[in-house]
């Protein structure tokens, strides 16, 4: 079984699709720019459903663990592959 991981990101936009599962119906998804932890880019930008009332520029937590996407919807097997799992204050790096 792969490794849950919880990564962090930044909100870089709004998706808007009108035709999708039943499941995802009322979910907010937005595109999630994945950042090393210096704070850059690192690998292309990932579709997550938001419960978490994230925004455009928001650093979040974030998974792509299909089973903990689910999870975050707790809707049972949902078709999602990524969910934003929180808003970041402050990350302090020691």
């Amino acid at each position: 079984e792969p490794e849950q991981r919880v990564l962090i990101g930044r909100v870089v936009g709004n998706v808007v699709a009108t035709q999708k599962s039943e499941a995802l119906t009322g979910s907010k998804l937005l595109l999630v720019q994945p950042l090393d932890l210096a704070g850059e880019p690192k690998g292309g930008e990932v579709i997550a459903i938001d419960r978490s009332h994230a925004g455009v520029g928001d650093r979040v937590l974030f998974t792509q663990d299909g089973k903990s996407a689910m999870q975050v919807l707790d809707q049972g097997l949902t078709p999602v592959d990524a969910a934003i799992l929180g808003v970041i204050d402050t990350v302090e790096l020691r």
